[in-house]
């Protein structure tokens, strides 16, 4: 029976990518520490990455994954055997493989890598005297199972009454899949075409056999073994029995990874161990002929608590399952449209009855709270840690360092603190942006670091925290730091700015020239970077998510990329404030605190008004005047907002004081995402528009 694999693709090419990512991490990081760790988890990862193409029967991915492991192995009986260009040629050939995976999720046929995987085996066979093993692969797609017919047993043939003790070697586990197997016999495999594996055994009694088999625990994909090897015993006779259940088998949910079943066939015990020979990552545990007994003696009563308890602690192993991205913005929408109509019923509710709006109100409650529950656990499941973007970066940091002559030590802190999965996807390229500007042009030579009193060894660190609701990433490196005169100069010379507003400009304003599109300092430009594009990008991608970008740097010490992204971009709180006739939002994570005033008793500094705010005088700024509204003289008591701004703590005037609400962000389109001092919009319950307002953009504006 031909078996198709090409359902097992996805799940191969999200596995095969996350291993090969790994073992390129556990490189870079056994260059730079060493550590017998490091090497394990290495071979780990190219062994899995080896037997799960070969079960696909991806032969160029299996073998090129087989020489890696050579490779591995070799280091890891000889530490010393570990130089750069070994470290080199694994890094290509792990980048080899991704290549490969990518063919193959296209369905295409990966690259046969003829060069490179002549080089591993030359160095493979200098390492260890001895030539590189083939590498087996099953043709998966094509693979063609033939069942064997069940004869009846010779009445001639006596049966003894107790089966012979079998040998050791069956009732230990043994790995199906050897180095070196020894080969089939003619007999044993019909001939076929080079595509198909077919199985048929020379056919003996019928007898009944009970077989244990286990998986790997190391097995990525547990539930194509255990068809694999369903298929196998199903072609040599009748499988009963089977533990777990087959829809359990294709699953992936083997608990322990162990498989059992009874095998009616005439093939034998030999049969049974070469028909499962060649399913990689599978143990044979046992195979034993079911002998005909009298029924077992009564359990006694302590056995069916302890069944019990086994059951119920295997109920207790956490499970996990895939679930794409996509799916998870689904729920997210939905749910937000969920807490809108929440919204929308408390609003209506408010025009019923006094007698009929209780029971609507309780309900409304109840209703709010469980999509709260149910948006708290989507928004639980797309938290990821910044380690998904960071744990790429030491092979970056690495590859530009040798390309521009550099040592570098890249240090990374806090990379488990989660964010929004939808803000990491766009946080991706501007880390990787940033990181190419600090090595190739932030960082020195060695000579000129030596020369400069420097360490010839330059740092990039890179460090993230929370702060309130926020996430703040700082990449810094400890090099020749910016110009604020040449960024000046660049942008004067692209008619960037005027010389009016540079000769105003502060330092920490014309470092924020470095964004503007063509305005670079570099003195060579690069295939890496130095042509004044990216940063300009970098900026708008932060920006586009609800964050803020800020660039220090002292002249001989290094320069400082600082990233203060939300930690969602999906649901807000905010304070609702009117100004004239219009609503804004205000997020209450900026908001210190509210309070009221006498708008003509301010005291003043030059033009700006002051409030008092405890034992410190915060500056005031009118938000219909920062809005461009219309803005009519009003005299007594106003409410002021305290909110952060990004040099401290200002006071908004406003109109009135409209209350809390939880909303569901809207992203702006265009032309209103152009305007600066807008992070979104949503829609309150009454059915009106509100837009969000982002103050500290909207005050430097």
């Amino acid at each position: 029976m031909a078996m198709d694999m090409s359902r097992y693709l996805g799940l191969f090419v999200t596995e095969a990518s996350e291993h090969l990512e790994s073992l390129g991490r556990d490189l870079v990081q056994l260059e730079k520490e060493g550590g017998a760790s490091a090497v394990d988890s290495m071979f780990r990862h190219a062994h899995s990455v080896k037997g799960m193409a070969s079960s696909m029967g991806f032969e160029p991915i299996a073998t090129l994954a087989h020489r890696v492991e050579d490779l591995v192995d070799a280091v890891r009986q000889d530490a010393s055997r570990l130089n750069r260009e070994l470290v080199d040629l694994l890094l290509a050939a792990t980048d080899t493989m991704l290549a490969q995976v990518r063919s193959v999720a296209e369905n295409k046929p990966p690259d046969e890598a003829g060069t490179l995987l002549s080089q591993l085996a030359a160095r493979v066979s200098a390492l260890t005297g001895q030539a590189p093993a083939p590498t087996r692969v099953m043709k998966a797609t094509a693979l063609r199972m033939t069942p064997v017919p069940v004869r009846p047993a010779d009445p001639s043939v006596p049966v003894p009454a107790t089966a012979p003790p079998l040998p050791p070697s069956v009732n230990t586990p043994v790995p199906l899949r050897p180095e070196s197997p020894a080969p089939l016999s003619a007999s044993a495999v019909a001939p076929k075409a080079p595509a198909t594996a077919e199985v048929r055994l020379d056919a003996g009694p019928l007898a009944r056999w009970s077989v244990k088999v286990r998986v790997v625990p190391t097995c990525q994909v547990p539930g194509v073994r255990a068809f694999l090897v369903h298929k196998r015993l199903s072609g040599l006779g009748t499988v009963s029995e089977l533990r777990p259940a087959l829809e359990d088998l294709k699953a992936g949910r083997i608990p322990d990874g162990l498989i059992q079943c009874e095998v009616e066939t005439s093939a034998g015990e030999q049969g049974i161990q070469g028909a499962l020979r060649n399913v990689s990552e599978v143990e044979l545990v046992s195979i034993k002929p079911v002998i005909t007994a009298p029924p077992p003696p009564p359990p006694s009563a302590a056995a069916p608590v302890a069944t019990e308890g086994a059951r119920a602690a295997g109920e207790a192993a956490p499970r996990t399952v895939r679930v794409r991205t996509e799916l998870l913005d689904y729920f997210l929408d939905t749910v937000g449209e969920l807490m809108l109509a929440t919204a929308r019923l408390r609003e209506v509710g408010k025009e019923l009855p006094e007698n009929v709006r209780p029971p609507l109100e309780e309900g409304v409650y109840r209703l709010h709270a469980l999509v709260k529950d149910l948006h708290d656990k989507v928004m639980s499941a797309r938290m990821t840690p910044l380690s998904l973007i960071t744990d790429r970066l030491p092979r970056t940091a690495r590859d530009i360092a040798r390309k521009r002559g550099r040592d570098v030590d890249l240090i990374i802190t806090g990379a488990e603190i989660e964010l929004d999965r939808a803000i990491l996807d766009e946080l991706a390229d501007p880390m990787l942006h940033i990181l190419r500007n600090c090595i190739d042009h932030g960082l020195e030579s060695p000579e000129e670091r030596t020369a400069a009193g420097k360490n010839p060894k330059g740092k990039v660190q890179i460090s993230v925290r929370r702060a309130r609701d926020r996430v703040v990433i700082e990449v810094e490196d400890d090099g020749r730091g910016m110009s604020a005169e040449k960024l000046k100069a660049a942008a004067l010379a692209r008619g960037s700015i005027t010389a009016e507003a540079a000769a105003r400009m502060s330092d920490r304003e014309a470092f924020m020239l470095a964004c503007l599109p063509g305005v670079s300092t570099a003195k060579d430009v690069s295939e890496i970077s130095g042509r004044g594009v990216g940063m300009d990008a970098v900026k708008r991608v932060v920006e586009n998510v609800g964050g803020t970008l800020e660039i220090d740097s002292e002249k001989g010490k290094g320069t400082r990329f600082t990233l203060r992204l939300p930690l969602t971009v999906a649901v807000v709180h905010l304070l609702l404030v009117e100004v004239g006739e219009e609503v804004f939002g205000l997020p209450i994570a900026k908001v210190v605190g509210a309070q009221e005033a006498n708008a003509d008793e301010l005291s003043r500094s030059r033009d700006t008004a002051l409030l008092p705010h405890g034992n410190t005088m915060l500056p005031v700024h009118a938000l219909d005047q920062l809005l461009g509204l219309p803005t009519p003289e009003r005299r007594g008591v106003r409410p002021f907002v305290v909110m952060e701004g990004d040099s401290g703590k200002v006071a908004l005037a406003v109109d009135r004081l409209l209350g809390q609400e939880e909303v569901v962000l809207k992203p702006l389109s265009r032309p209103l995402d152009l305007l600066p001092g807008l992070s979104g919009v949503t829609i309150l319950g009454s059915g009106r528009p509100v837009f969000i307002l982002d103050v500290p953009r909207l005050l430097s504006a």
